[in-house]
């Protein structure tokens, strides 16, 4: 969803370098795989194209922080009413 956001944390010799893939648009989510040693960090569109990757080492790869947006849980939605849905009306 947008606004998810992925911070990749790289050991870059002397230093240390932190990197950001963040879900730009509405609808875009940002995924993250580890394969044959490359950790590939890309923001994926609703119909699954890749808007754009970035890929590093895994063993330069010091941390991998996702960090979703804060999203409301459905049965804490109130109605009209202003009482949480699940509940009975009293009577």
């Amino acid at each position: 969803m947008k606004g998810d956001r992925v911070e990749i944390v790289v050991d870059a010799g002397d230093t240390t370098r932190t990197y950001e893939v963040v879900a730009s648009r509405a609808g875009r989510r940002v995924e993250t795989a580890v394969r044959r040693g490359v950790v590939e960090v890309s923001e994926v569109t609703r119909s699954g194209s890749v808007v754009r990757t970035a890929r590093f080492m895994a063993t330069r790869v010091l941390a991998l922080v996702e960090q979703p947006v804060p999203r409301e849980d459905s049965s804490e939605k109130t109605g009209q009413t202003g009482r949480p849905l699940r509940e009975d009306p009293e009577t």
